[in-house]
């Protein structure tokens, strides 16, 4: 059998000021996760190209890509992906491990970035300790842990309650508003769409601006 080519994505183009919070809606297949992926680094576009902070990175060596994804890029998933084995404590810590930030550094801002998420009083706990909602805001500490320009997230809403799934949303508009930092979410909830200040819908690999 022959090859069969598929276009996730086709002529996608946008810009995101630094501290904007951008939400791309569209239903399962539409191309949402393909389209963080190449914002992240974690894929390779057939043609275009992925600028973060002035900087191309479509054609970085995977060294210095690892480096940006590292350092400038924080990413939230749907299903938390926390270390069991670890306090909430250490597993925010765990970023800067890689980004070789000394110790008691590492130390203070870990615990820093989980007092501004609500969890200065869950340290210690492991993810089997903490509720789901309790989880994402330890995965959000972590994705902000090395200061990132940008923050993608795919689905971070998708496996918690309506409470839980505003209560996120919420933090997110904070951190936006009080560190600049820049946001980019990928959601099917419409409801969890709306909160951001600029909305577009993929479909078949295509994406449009909404009004809002």
């Amino acid at each position: 059998m022959g090859k069969i080519n598929v276009s996730a994505l086709q002529n996608v183009n946008f810009r995101v000021e630094k501290g904007g919070f951008m939400a791309v809606q569209g239903p399962s297949g539409s191309g949402k996760t393909t389209l963080l992926n190449l914002l992240g680094g974690l894929d390779t576009p057939t043609s275009g190209e992925v600028w973060i902070e002035n900087v191309n990175i479509t054609k970085m060596k995977e060294k210095n890509l690892a480096d940006i994804r590292c350092r400038r890029i924080g990413f939230i998933f749907q299903f938390y992906n926390l270390i069991p084995r670890m306090s909430a404590l250490r597993n925010v810590e765990l970023p800067m491990i890689f980004a070789r930030i000394p110790k008691k550094l590492r130390m203070e801002k870990a615990k820093s970035l989980l007092k501004t998420v609500g969890l200065d009083h869950r340290l210690q706990h492991k993810p089997i300790e903490l509720s789901g909602g309790e989880q994402q805001r330890v995965a959000i500490a972590r994705a902000l842990a090395n200061e990132p320009a940008i923050v993608l997230m795919d689905e971070p809403t998708g496996n918690l309650d309506q409470e839980n799934t505003k209560n996120i949303i919420e933090l997110i508009r904070k951190l936006k508003i009080e560190q600049r930092q820049t946001f980019i979410i990928a959601t099917h909830n419409l409801e969890v769409a709306k909160y951001a200040d600029k909305l577009s819908f993929l479909r078949d690999g295509k994406l449009s601006k909404l009004n809002k």
